[in-house]
């Protein structure tokens, strides 16, 4: 014998507004497809474009808002220049990245985090310091506030960035700029 309150069943039958949600999923998911067909698979370099940011001079590789068939990563290179910084960010994304040419540091600022009523942030106020050269791969944990450092004063350092959209599309677009690279 079944333990439902009969007033649960007669509530889950009841006759409310109706929508069209699942048909109008199935139609998006066919467009996207079809749309989909018609992004790329190979972005050429001259095809990556440039962006003069508050976090300095970055070539987009794989962005959003470019045409490709990758939807979970965002990949830019950041071109730190000589002696100098990026600019301050923080997300909720992890955040990896790849040293292509140069030696630096990276500060990183560590979260501190609560969930009472509301969630609570804090932020370390001493930053760990990496230390990075050509040929290392630099891991920040997320919502991590950090800063990269070119400790070269005659040569440019390159890096590539990889950050994952997918915190997005679950509502977590938490990205903050907190300094801005020198000259930007």
């Amino acid at each position: 014998m079944a333990l439902i309150d009969p007033r649960e069943r007669d509530r889950a039958h009841a006759e409310t507004e109706y929508v069209d949600f699942y048909a109008e999923a199935l139609k998006a998911s066919e467009e996207f497809r079809k749309e989909y067909d018609g992004r790329i698979n190979v972005v050429k370099w001259q095809d990556m474009p440039l962006d003069r940011s508050p976090h300095g001079l970055i070539k987009h590789i794989i962005n959003e808002k470019m045409n490709t068939k990758e939807n979970c990563l965002d990949i830019y290179m950041q071109f730190l220049p000589a002696g100098k910084a990026s600019g301050k960010h923080r997300h909720l994304s992890e955040e990896v990245f790849y040293v292509v040419e140069g030696s630096g540091y990276d500060l990183h600022w560590d979260v501190k985090f609560d969930c009472k009523e509301t969630m609570e942030f804090e932020w370390e106020e001493t930053p760990q310091k990496f230390e990075w050269a050509a040929g290392d791969f630099v891991y920040i944990p997320p919502y991590c506030a950090h800063q990269h450092f070119n400790a070269d004063p005659a040569n440019e350092a390159r890096i590539i960035v990889v950050n994952s959209r997918i915190v997005k599309a679950m509502g977590f677009d938490w990205f903050e700029q907190l300094e801005n690279a020198e000259g930007y």
